[in-house]
């Protein structure tokens, strides 16, 4: 909200005024709801599943390699304690010695989008070049999920969401900031 508007409202009696000085783009691209009509389309949000395991640098490589392969992945995201996105597992980290700790395995700075992009861009761009698995945070860098190409492509060709998300208890739902696992 501008600053006039805010100044507005606070001499019409409303006390609980905030300016957002990062604004709309800021608030939509961290996943926040907005009011209007406005169809722009499927999001990078609908297609987000929030389910991706996390590990923290000084974590242990083999027990987030079995946590990881337990929950049905074969990559996990490695956030910092405020669950901001530093790192990622997936290919050939997996190999190092299980005591190695996840800092030293992980692939730094991993490529990601925000939930409020378009959707059917991005698949194009992930088809194009062979790119199974895309990193979502919001504006902060703290991790809201992943999307995985095959649930993109088939959102974007139409299928019903309740069928891509079956085998994810309902994901992706109103997303959020995905908890720190241990």
């Amino acid at each position: 909200m501008s600053p006039r508007a805010a100044c507005r409202l606070e001499r019409h009696g409303f006390d609980q005024v905030y300016d957002y000085t990062a604004g709309i783009a800021d608030w939509k691209a961290a996943g926040l709801e907005v009011e209007g009509e406005e169809d722009t389309g499927l999001t990078i949000a609908d297609a987000t599943r929030p389910d991706i395991p996390t590990a923290q640098p000084q974590e242990v490589l083999g027990e987030v390699l079995e946590r990881t392969t337990g929950a049905g992945w074969d990559e996990a995201v490695v956030v910092d304690c405020d669950g901001i996105v530093v790192g990622r597992l997936r290919g050939d980290a997996w190999s190092a010695d299980p005591a190695t700790t996840v800092s030293e395995a992980m692939e730094l700075g991993p490529m990601t989008v925000r939930p409020d992009g378009q959707l059917r861009p991005l698949v194009g761009r992930m088809e194009k070049r062979d790119t199974r698995l895309v990193v979502v945070t919001d504006p902060q860098g703290r991790l809201i999920g992943a999307l995985l190409s095959e649930d993109a492509v088939r959102l974007a060709a139409g299928e019903a969401p309740e069928l891509v998300w079956r085998d994810c208890e309902g994901c992706p739902g109103r997303w959020a900031p995905v908890p720190i696992t241990r």
